[in-house]
């Protein structure tokens, strides 16, 4: 468990708050570097409060299916990243424990709660099926509106796949 801890509130404003970057949003799903077994890309934009967004993408190379679209939040003078979101391939089971839902097998959203940090679980342990996307780049633009990420890159917003 992290040393960290956020509310909901917090959680939610972090969210919502504008996250504007300084290259085009088509970069997260080009400028895929090779590490162990998948493909990453990384980018931390620092916040006037010296705490930062990070925003990672990842891909396995032998499995498509098996990705992750995350924001994370990194506080001042930490090293460690809070995962406020992360979107999933379809690649794993999953079940929330406190719920006591079914295990699934299917794309999904992982939410960081505060009742899963109390818990003592990873904050984003939470998750729900998605329908939303079906494959990294869907996965992508759905963090980039619901995690209100803006470039400001004259190539505009929207990922464009090629």
């Amino acid at each position: 468990m992290m040393e960290f801890f956020l509310t909901d509130i917090e959680i939610d404003a972090l969210i919502n708050e504008e996250n504007p970057i300084d290259q085009p949003i088509a970069d997260f799903g080009r400028k895929l570097k090779e590490k162990k077994g998948h493909k990453e890309f990384d980018l931390v934009v620092e916040r006037p409060d010296k705490s930062a967004f990070k925003t990672i993408i990842r891909q396995s190379i032998e499995n498509p299916l098996d990705f992750s679209a995350i924001l994370g939040f990194i506080p001042p003078k930490k090293t460690d990243v809070f995962l406020l979101r992360r979107y999933n391939g379809k690649s794993h089971e999953h079940r929330n424990k406190i719920e006591k839902e079914p295990l699934f097998y299917d794309f999904h959203i992982h939410y960081a709660t505060e009742r899963y940090q109390k818990e003592g679980s990873r904050e984003e342990y939470y998750a729900e099926v998605t329908d939303r996307y079906a494959d990294l780049h869907g996965a992508i633009d759905c963090l980039v509106s619901d995690c209100n990420i803006i470039s400001n890159d004259l190539q505009g917003n929207l990922f464009t796949q090629n």
